[in-house]
This record gives C-alpha cells, sequence and structure tokens, in this order.
C-alpha cells in the first residue's frame, strides 16, 4: 500500500458507499512513491512488451511473474526510473509516463495472466498484462473481462461511475484509458476482503460491507466489482488445481480479430462481463455461428461500449448517451443493449439479459434469497452427477446467485419454465434453473431507504425501454431474474450461469458447483 496517495474526491461527503476515493500519484517529486502500467492489454510470443513507470527513485526493482498457484517468476532486475507529472485527465488519456523497460515476449511465456511488481524503498505497486497463446496449448480460452475491468478501474479518480471530470471535478468519465495503473484490489485479493452479496438486517439501512472494507483500507472501491482478483483468477487458480488447462485472451482482442477464437472448440468467460463492443459481439456470434461452445460463468451482459482504433481508450456514455454521444443517432450510441434505439437485444448473443433485473444478494434486492439456482430440470446434461432434483437449490451454501445476474421473460407451464415467445432469441432456449431478481430496493419509509440503489435503476430502465415512469412499466423494469440455461444457435451454443459470483461456489469448495462447471469445461455437451 502507498500510504498518502489515496485521496478524496471534491465532492466526498466522507461516506464509504456514496463517497467518491480514490488512488492517484503525487505530482511531489520527493514522495516515495513508485507506479507503472503496459503500453498494452496483452501480447503474443515476439510483441514488443513496453512498461511506463513513475517512481521518486532512481532505481526500482522489477518482478514480473506470471499468477497461478505458484507464481512463476520470468523477469527479477532491477530497472532505471525517473520522476514523471500526473495529468489530471490521467484517467481519460492516460498518464504519458516514460517507457522504463521494455522486452520482446519469448516464445517460452505460456499464456497467462503476468503480474508487474514495482519495489522501492520498501513501497510497491502492481501493474498486469496478459499473454496471449502463438498456438493454442489448450482446448479452452478465457476471454478475459477486460471491457468491464476499464470500465471500474478508478486510478487517478474517474471511471465510468465515479469521477473528477467535467466543469465541477465531479463527474464520471465516458472516456477512459488504459493506459494508466490499475487500482488496488484488481490485481490481487485484498487479504480479508468481503465479497459483495450480504444481506444486511431487515428494517434497517442497507450496508454494504465491501464499500465499509474498501474506505478503511485503502482499496479501490471497485474492487469486488471487476478485475482479475475478484472473478477471474480464482476460477483459474481452481482450473489449474484441477487440472484443466486453458489459454487466455481478452475482449479488446475479440474486438479488433474475428478470428480471436477460431482455433478454439470451447471459450470461457467469468465472473462480470457488463461492457462489450458491437464488435466483439459480431465476432463471439460468427464463432458460435460456426459451432462454438461458450460456457459463461458470468452476470450482467449490459451496456455497448466503443473504443478507440488503438484499443486504448473506452467510451461509455451510460445513460447519458441521448443526450452527449455524438453517434447518439446511430446503433452505435453507448447505452443498454436492450434500448430500442440500439436495436440489437442482448439475449440475441447470450440468451439472457442484464435488463432483466439484474441484482441479486445485496442492498434491499432479493437479498433475503436462496443465494443459488432453483432447478427445474433436473434431467439436463449439465447437472449430471450433482444429486440434485426438482425444487432443490444449486449454490445456496456458497451464495452463487449474485450480485448481477441474467435472466429472461419466461412463462411456466406445468411446472416449467419456458422463454417468452417475445423475448428476442435467435434460437432455442432451455432453462434449466433461476431465481428472482430485482432492479428495484424496495424500503418501509426513510430508516430503511437505500442511498446507493433505491429505486434510480428502475425507474431509469422502465423509461428507455418501456417509455414510461408509470407503476405498470417501473414493475416490469423491476421484476426480473437470473438463470442457468443452455442457449442454441447457428451450429453451437452458450450456457449460461448467469451470475456473477459463480466464481463464490469455487471458491469455497461447492460440491455440486464444481461438478456443473466440471460438466460444462470436460463434458460432452449433449
Amino acid at each position: 500500500m502507498l500510504k498518502g496517495f489515496f485521496v478524496a474526491g471534491p465532492f466526498d461527503d466522507g461516506d464509504a458507499v456514496t463517497g467518491h476515493y480514490y488512488e492517484v500519484a503525487s505530482n511531489d517529486p520527493t514522495r516515495l512513491q513508485v507506479w507503472g502500467y503496459s503500453d498494452c492489454l496483452s501480447y503474443t510470443a515476439g510483441d514488443l512488451l513496453r512498461l511506463h513507470v513513475c517512481s521518486s527513485s532512481p532505481q526500482t526493482h522489477l518482478v514480473i511473474a506470471r499468477d497461478g498457484v505458484v507464481q512463476e517468476v520470468v523477469v527479477d532486475c532491477m530497472i532505471a526510473t525517473q520522476f514523471a507529472p500526473t495529468p489530471q485527465d490521467c484517467s481519460e488519456n492516460g498518464c504519458g509516463w516514460p517507457e522504463a523497460f521494455a522486452l520482446n515476449l519469448p516464445a517460452a511465456w505460456q499464456s497467462g495472466v503476468y503480474t508487474v511488481t514495482l519495489t522501492i524503498d520498501g513501497h510497491s505497486s502492481q501493474t498486469m498484462f496478459v499473454v496471449r497463446a502463438a498456438q493454442p496449448r489448450a482446448k479452452i480460452v478465457m476471454v478475459l473481462a477486460t471491457g468491464t475491468w476499464c470500465a471500474y478501474n478508478d486510478w487517478g479518480g474517474s471511471n465510468h461511475y465515479q469521477g473528477t471530470t467535467g466543469p465541477e471535478s465531479a463527474d464520471f468519465a465516458p472516456h477512459v484509458s488504459v493506459l494508466r495503473p490499475w487500482a488496488r484490489g484488481f490485481v490481487r485479493w485484498p487479504e480479508a476482503a468481503p465479497r459483495i452479496p450480504h444481506a444486511s438486517p431487515l428494517n434497517s439501512r442497507p450496508r454494504y460491507p465491501h464499500m465499509d472494507y474498501a474506505r478503511a483500507r485503502g482499496v479501490s472501491k471497485k474492487y469486488a466489482s471487476s478485475g482479475w482478483a475478484a472473478f477471474e483468477r480464482p476460477f483459474a487458480l481452481w482450473c489449474e488445481a484441477q487440472g484443466i488447462a486453458i489459454d487466455y485472451t481478452t475482449q479488446h482482442d475479440l474486438h479488433r480479430d474475428a478470428t480471436a477464437l477460431a482455433v478454439y472448440e470451447r471459450a470461457l468467460i467469468v465472473g462480470h462481463d457488463e461492457y462489450w463492443t458491437w464488435e466483439m459481439r459480431d465476432h463471439l456470434e460468427a464463432w458460435l455461428d460456426a459451432g462454438g461452445k461458450l460456457a459463461r460463468f458470468a452476470g450482467n451482459f449490459f451496456w455497448q461500449t466503443r473504443l478507440s482504433e488503438d484499443l486504448t481508450v473506452q467510451t461509455c456514455f451510460k445513460t447519458r448517451a441521448e443526450a452527449e454521444d455524438p453517434l447518439s443517432g446511430t446503433n452505435r450510441l453507448t447505452s443498454y443493449w436492450d434500448n430500442p434505439r440500439v436495436g440489437r437485444p442482448a439475449v440475441a448473443t447470450m440468451g439472457l439479459t442484464g435488463a432483466a433485473g439484474v441484482y441479486a444478494g445485496w442492498s434491499r434486492c432479493a437479498a433475503h434469497g436462496s443465494g443459488g439456482f432453483v432447478v427445474y430440470r433436473p434431467e439436463h446434461w449439465v447437472l449430471r452427477d450433482t444429486g440434485l432434483g426438482y425444487g432443490d437449490v444449486l449454490g445456496a451454501a456458497s451464495k452463487v446467485f449474485g450480485y448481477e445476474v441474467d435472466g429472461i421473460d419466461y412463462t411456466v407451464t406445468h411446472g416449467l419454465p419456458f422463454a417468452a415467445a417475445a423475448a428476442g432469441l435467435l434460437g432455442d432456449l432451455t432453462i434449466v434453473g433461476l431465481s428472482p431478481a430485482t432492479t428495484l430496493s424496495h424500503s418501509t419509509g426513510p430508516h430503511d431507504r437505500d442511498l446507493f440503489i433505491g429505486a434510480g435503476d428502475a425507474e431509469d430502465l422502465a423509461l428507455r425501454l418501456y417509455g414510461g415512469l408509470d407503476a405498470e412499466s417501473i414493475g416490469r423494469a423491476s421484476r426480473g431474474n437470473g438463470c442457468m440455461a443452455e442457449y442454441r444457435r447457428g451450429r453451437g451454443a452458450v450456457f449460461n450461469a448467469g451470475s456473477c459470483e459463480w466464481v463464490a461456489g469455487l471458491i469455497k469448495r461447492d460440491r455440486p458447483v464444481e461438478q456443473v462447471t466440471r460438466n460444462l469445461l470436460l463434458g460432452d455437451w449433449a
């Protein structure tokens, strides 16, 4: 931890949940500090890796290691470094620090996530980059949710949620740069940090223990919402311990390369993949239609974004898109996929959508539910050898259902759920399990009203998707679900365990959750 460089925004009220606090470099060259970032999110053998560093010391200890059950150190050396000022708009336009280290990646470096640790005089920080496989070494590739990593990274003061931009230096950033460090908690999970799902006592104002922890420990407010450490890393460690080989790529690679998945028979998405570009969807759908199989253990497929030509800047105007986005008159405006003005329903790609309730297990949003998926089709091949039957709950003990989930409008016939006819699917969807979710944080009065979620999300969805703020539209927008479902499109398929927190079942070694995961990664898709 770099003490003294964790600061509050100008409109911070000191509250762990509604306040704004973040890491940033000091422009005082006499203060001990060291930070760094790579010039790209990912590389392959032969590519030139460049590290850009700001350090108060002329010499910095550099360690690069492939992350895993055992860290594989590939670089351990001292490098020459220097102090460099940090622009106020670094979150949007990058830090612009000098290059301190460069290396052509050796062919021997295996595909994976590589951590970069920079240390001076007992002070250290970490960044990371991804190495793609030049030739596949596994049958499965994990597509890292870098669109969401970028959206949530608040190093320097701004992300797509809060920030120091705008005329009053108090607004979120519609443009965010990858040319800055990763916030603390994105590369490595903080010690003893809580995950998000949490049921606050009834009739009291909801609490958010993960944000209380972040404020108290000087960790990013978004550490539990995104980043390698929160979701993909524990899943990858579980795979490694099980002897399941995986290669790695990123959403950014999927955006620029229509063939990024072509050599793999299966792809894997884990955790929180909220932000996608049009091109990412195009390339994923083409691979699926050609016969690819996607195992998605993730939630909240929701926002359209855009990327700069060099892939270093992500754009999302969010709910202001229709007023401020220069492409608001086209289907590339950065809004909800399910917004009629975008005209590309989320379910067409994934079979499910983040606009179907989304929240579960926190605030007043289905927070006192089972925490798992209620099983409706126990005979489905994905539940083979779990021992679960109709009406049982998968993952309740480990709270795999939350904190954001994906679902679909459905009907029930003879005790079985079926996707609604007008849902927008392009193929058959089989719902295996589901549980309720809601965008509306209910309250009984001012004493238990949630100041963080409240009714705002339900109202915005109602307005943009259903055209009004009447009781019927808000009710329709607020009531939903999260599903486990198999979606067949073209010659391929998506099995969608539509929940961010699926990985909690692997962390806690929940046997049925582990078995479903094995069935999807190793079994034959019936």
